[in-house]
This record gives C-alpha cells, structure tokens and sequence, in this order.
C-alpha cells in the first residue's frame, strides 16, 4: 500500500518510528485541539504555509461532523447533507481545492437541493439559480412580488459585506471594535437584528415569511432568536445550489488530512486533550488525559469556543469574566438522527440527491420535538415531530456501490431537547441503562412512522434502523448541550467580543464555526480566520493568490 492510499493518521505522533522519533527531537510550530472542518482546515492551511503541525482528537474517527460510519454493508455521513459554494466559482471552493490540490471532488445534488413540503399541499423547490428561485417563490405567492424582491435585496446586501466582516475577525484586539464597527458594514448590522424581525419588516404574509425561513435548520435557531445575517448567508451560500464530496463525507478529513501528512504534520486520534498548558500568560502546549504533555509554537482549539473555556482551560482563566461571558451564551438546538438502510432501488419512490423537509406546521418558532420523560412510558403516546428533514447520502455520491442487494441509506433528522437527554451523558455508551433504552427505542418507532407515512413505497425496502441521540452527539463530538451547531446564533452570540480567533492569551487561537459563522462551509472560514491569525503575512499572500 502507498503512503497516498494510507490512512493519514493514527495512535501516535508520526506515520512510522523515524517520523515519531523526528517528532521527539523538536516541537510542533502549531497543536490543533480537534479534527472537525475547522480544526482540519485550519492544519492544512498552516502545513500550506510550512508550519509542521500536529492535529488531536479525541474520537477514534476524525473529521468531527464531516466522519462517517458504517453497519452491516450501509455507511452513512454524520452531519454533511449538502454544501454550498464549492465550485471554481467561489473563494471557499478554490481554497478547498488548493488545500487538498485538488484530490477532494464534489458532485452536484441536482438542479433541486431541497424540497419543501408544507401542510397544506403546497410544495416549493429550491433550485440551483438565483432567478429560478425567484420564480418559484413567485409562483407559490403571485402577489408577493415587491416582498419577495426586499428580502432577495437584504441578502445580497449581507453577502456583499462579508469578506470585510471575515477581514475585521482577524485583526489585532486592540483594533478589533473599529474594525468591527467599519468593516462589517451592513453583515454587522444583520447580525444585530434578527429573522424575524427583519422578515416581518419585509411582508405580513404568515405563510411567506415561513417560507424565507424555512430552512432555519440549517443554523439550528428559530427566527425570534437567529440573527438575520445567517439566515441570508444560507441562502447565499446554497444560491447556486448544493454539493456532496464524492467518496462520501470521510473524504473531507482524508483529503485535508493528508494535506497535513505530506507537510510533515500528523493527525493522532484517540488523543483526549485535557488541559492547555499556559505558562507566563502563554499558550505552550496541551496535556493530554494519562498525563502526556505535547509542547508546540502555539496552540489552535478547534472544539469550540465555549468549551474551551469551560473544559480545557485550566482553572484560574476559567473563572476570568470573559470565559464566564462565552460560556453563558445559549448552545443551538440539540437533535437526534434516524439512521435507515435501504435494500433495493429507492428511486422510484421519490427519493433523490435533493433533501426534502416536511413541515407539519407554518409556525416556524416551533423549535423542538415536543418529547418528554413520559416518551418512554409504553402507554404514552408519543407525540408527531413538527418538522423532518430528510436526506438520503447514497443517491448524493457518484462512487456509492450498492452491490447485488442494492443497499441504499437515508437519514431523518428533527431537533429535541437537550434537558431530556442530559441525564444520560455521563453513562457509556451502548450501556446507558434500561430507561434509556425504551425511550430511544420509542422515538425511534414514532419517527420512523412518520418518516414512512411521507415516503410509504420505503416502507418495504427498510431492513435497518438506528437512532442516534445528543447523548451520542456528545460521546463522539463533545459539543456544548450536545449541539451540532455549537453557540446558537443570536444577536448575543455576535456582540460577545471573544468569539474571534485570536484568544486573550498569548499563542491560543480559536478555529471553527463560533469563530465565524454556523456549518460546514461556516466552519471552515472559521478555520481559515484562525489561520491567517496566528500567520496573517503568509496567509494574507496565499489567499490572494486565489482571486
């Protein structure tokens, strides 16, 4: 097997023992706590740079969300279901391709990436053109026209915005709020202002505003809470449609990872940072869980800002007003993920590479499955979950190989309670105990009926189920309140003046999605933040070069 074909990582700081003991005799320039799109990205761009760096993570799997896994022949994506704005046509999807040199491809889902299914009947596509939507959105409201203008107005206006908004995160702090106040333009005043607010301003047409909302799940907060700034960058970002790494999500950390690899870096997994060794007021190094101290130029963390500050710091910063300040903002909306193996052809039952969200209610504030600790009362009915997004990741990616029994996937995601959960999150896993047990069990019936009762001609082709939990969530990502979005993003979120790269400690910086914006393609600048940060003269220079 070829170093290329290898897997770029392991239980130990180096590919082979020459590379372990070249890791001994010198520090790392850089320790990146966290192998998710932020912590990945921002470990290429410095090995780019020619920065030797050594990647942690905790789980036995990297790539945080972007990892999958498998059962019994079916393999399923975590947490990529589509992403936008990874064409040559777009800064995010050049960088990719530079960072990975071009091995990381992407297939396009098709000329619809989601599909909208409301309570009455009525059906909206969201297409691959800016003028397509328009038009679609037209034909659902004829008479919204003006409305529908403003709203497509405000978005652009915050997507024009960003680059200097991304700009002012990187610069020194003691400049930070004139950058912030000058820079961000019109993406700071959105991020102060909420969907809601923003929206009702534009239309009074429940049904409309609904719509302009509608795809809130993919930030995890309801328009009341969510700053309008990240409602319009989705639906910037999917504008000219939607993408799935060929290969699967597991691409993702292959690719960026080797990156890493073939810079002289590493990726260890099974590497449970416990502490980040500060000495004289500066970052060093981490010590991992047993004792084991890995000294490095810097430091990244790129398992979130607030649980940094409330997990990994050590115990005198913890208590600093700032760190009380991260940690008391409010985590996105937790979830639980059914996962279904198909066996036979499913495309003849209507499902495709684009997802479909069904909506059992117009009211868009309706944030979570209604489920409690009665759920797992047998005599207890459990309640229909308000909404359901759908995906199915074998139709999305080009190498899938379904074999003579024509194995398939699909996924059924809804948004629940953390507090429901949160009893169980120090138990192991596979071994939290009878009551947890019925209720996921229960959930698990109730979800995969509903799911059914959308989609009936699956109901003969299902011959695997599996639902995961935040509890899950927790075990393998460690998110705060098992949120796959981390930080929810309010107006509060983006007032707080420490969520940014650059930490108030010296050679600590912070990479991911509460350092820029939410999800993958939000994770990842936040990683390139982090990045031109801690080497702002190269990355300014290799960024440039990318047009």
């Amino acid at each position: 097997m070829s170093k290329r074909a290898e897997k770029p990582w392991n239980r130990k700081n180096g590919r082979d023992a020459a590379s372990i003991a070249a890791a001994a005799d010198r520090a790392w320039d850089y320790v990146v706590v966290g192998s998710g799109m932020g912590g990945m990205t921002t470990a290429a761009m410095l090995s780019k740079l020619g920065r030797r760096v050594l990647v942690l993570e905790q789980h036995y799997v990297p790539g945080g969300f972007t990892h999958t896994f498998a059962r019994k022949g079916w393999e399923w994506d975590v947490g990529v279901h589509a992403v936008g704005e990874v064409s040559e046509h777009s800064l995010p999807g050049r960088l990719l391709a530079k960072l990975t040199d071009g091995r990381l491809q992407w297939e396009k889902l098709g000329e619809v990436y989601d599909e909208f299914h409301w309570p009455d009947g009525l059906r909206i596509d969201f297409p691959d053109s800016p003028t397509q939507f328009r038009a679609n959105l037209l034909e659902a409201f004829p008479d919204e026209g003006d409305a529908i203008d403003a709203y497509l107005a405000a978005v652009r206006r915050v997507a024009k915005a960003m680059r200097k908004y991304y700009l002012a995160r990187t610069v020194p702090r003691a400049v930070a709020p004139l950058a912030d106040r000058f820079l961000a333009g019109d993406a700071g005043k959105y991020f102060m202002q909420t969907t809601k607010e923003v929206i009702e301003s534009i239309t009074e047409n429940k049904k409309l505003q609904a719509v302009f909302a509608a795809q809130w799940g993919y930030y995890g907060s309801v328009p009341s809470r969510s700053s309008f700034a990240i409602q319009a960058l989705v639906v910037k970002h999917f504008q000219w449609g939607a993408w799935y790494p060929v290969g699967g999500s597991g691409s993702v950390a292959k690719e960026l990872l080797t990156t890493v690899a073939e810079s002289g870096g590493w990726t260890r997994i099974c590497a449970d940072v416990e502490e980040i060794l500060i000495e004289g007021g500066r970052a060093v190094g981490v010590r991992l869980t047993g004792g084991e101290e890995i000294r490095a130029g810097a430091v990244v963390s790129a398992a979130g800002i607030q649980s940094t500050a409330k997990r990994l710091l050590p115990p005198s910063y913890r208590e600093q007003a700032w760190a009380s300040e991260v940690t008391s903002l409010r985590p996105a909306s937790a979830h639980v993920c059914l996962y279904l193996g198909f066996e036979g052809d499913i495309r003849d039952t209507g499902a495709s590479g684009a997802n479909k969200w069904f909506y059992d209610t117009w009211d868009m504030e309706d944030d979570v499955w209604e489920v409690d600790a009665r759920c797992a009362d047998p005599t207890h009915e459990v309640p229909p979950a308000k909404v359901l997004y759908c995906s199915f990741p074998s139709l999305k990616d080009p190498e899938h190989e379904p074999g003579q029994r024509r194995l398939h996937t699909g996924e059924v995601v809804t948004f629940v309670p953390w507090e429901l959960f949160e009893g169980w999150r120090d138990a192991k896993w596979r071994r939290r105990g009878e009551e947890y047990d019925t209720l996921k069990q229960r959930l698990q019936d109730r979800l995969l009926e509903q799911f059914l009762e959308r989609i009936p001609g699956l109901r003969d082709r299902v011959e695997y189920v599996e639902l995961s939990t935040p509890v899950s969530t927790d075990h393998f990502c460690r998110p705060m309140a098992g949120s796959i979005y981390g930080i929810e993003p309010t107006p509060e979120r983006f007032r707080n003046p420490d969520l940014r790269p650059r930490s108030r400690i010296k050679g600590l910086f912070f990479s991911g999605s509460e350092v820029a914006t939410v999800g993958v393609m939000g994770a990842m600048m936040g990683g390139v933040l982090a990045a031109t940060s801690a080497e702002p003269v190269r990355a300014f220079k290799y960024l440039k070069a990318l047009g």
